[in-house]
């Protein structure tokens, strides 16, 4: 079975029946890294291009390893070593790439909207691995997949997001995901970090953090992005770290067993307390462990192979 769909560039556009085709087809492929010998012949034959404007460790090594899990070529580019540098656009670079017999290409990129523009310009399937404050919906999908793994039901689970929303591509994706799914989200922050929109895509808003936390199943801790704010949103990181951040203390407000989560790069002491990221509840690296996992997925039914 495969997505009936070229791309995936964003979690607003899939269904709840796609959005389970892919952690359903992920569930198959957490098996694979299990292995003593981690491959599988899926993509054999296709070629797999990382295209990304922006540093990355986690997403761009995740797709990396998914891909040659999968038995496909990969190339990666990234902005200093290609020709956009001299001048060329992003949509010509990609249909260059494209004219080497690209069958997919991930693309992260600064700008919104850049991965909707790439995949309507191009013949081969677009991921977006995250672009601007739009979106990052492979990411958004590992978090409902660990989740699900977790043995946790989407529906009526309640789940406090916090931190910096008003930048925060995961935010968004998770947000469109969750609803998706039945369950509550809880926007948290400053009100500087929380976009006035926000309430209509289905998340409910909180600026004090104690009340937004209590019985909540979930916690996603977003980063505080100070190279995307322009001007300070709020007075000091310590005082940010004093009203958002979450401590052990905090985390016995959220229902028994609450799960904590975060995309990274986590900045300890800011927006995580380090017993809390390395604690009991903390499932961060099974994320990034399950991030594999579904972008093999992805990879797999956007290819349409069988």
């Amino acid at each position: 079975m495969s997505l009936k769909r070229k791309d995936l560039v964003s979690i607003a556009s899939l269904d709840p029946d796609e959005i389970m085709l892919i952690l359903e087809t992920a569930d198959s492929f957490k098996e694979v890294s299990g292995r003593e010998i981690k491959k599988v012949p899926a993509l054999r034959g296709k070629t797999v291009v990382n295209f990304f404007f922006e540093p990355s460790t986690r997403t761009r090594t995740s797709f990396e390893l998914a891909a040659k899990r999968l038995s496909a070529d990969v190339i990666n580019f990234s902005t200093s070593s290609s020709s956009v540098v001299k001048g060329e656009t992003l949509l010509d670079t990609a249909r260059n790439i494209e004219a080497m017999q690209a069958d997919i290409i991930v693309l992260r990129h600064p700008a919104a909207g850049a991965a909707e523009t790439l995949a309507r310009g191009v013949k081969s399937s677009v991921i977006n691995a995250g672009d601007g404050w739009h979106e990052h919906p492979t990411q958004a999908l590992l978090d409902l997949f660990t989740l699900r793994e977790k043995k946790l039901t989407f529906k009526g689970l309640r789940v406090a997001i916090v931190g910096d929303l008003a930048h925060s591509r995961v935010a968004r994706s998770n947000i469109y995901a969750l609803t998706k799914m039945g369950a509550e989200v809880r926007a948290v922050g400053p009100p500087t970090m929380i976009p006035a929109f926000l309430d209509r895509l289905g998340a409910r808003v909180y600026y004090n953090m104690d009340e937004a936390l209590r019985g909540v199943d979930v916690i996603l801790m977003l980063r505080l992005q100070l190279e995307r704010q322009g001007p300070a949103l709020f007075p000091t990181i310590r005082e940010y770290s004093r009203l958002y951040g979450l401590t052990s203390e905090r985390l016995k407000l959220a229902d028994s067993g609450a799960l904590v989560m975060h995309p990274g790069p986590i900045n300890r002491g800011v927006e995580i307390a380090p017993e809390v990221a390395d604690g009991f509840a903390s499932v961060i690296l099974d994320q990034v462990t399950n991030g594999v996992a579904v972008r093999m997925a992805v990879l797999y039914l956007l290819s349409g192979a069988s």
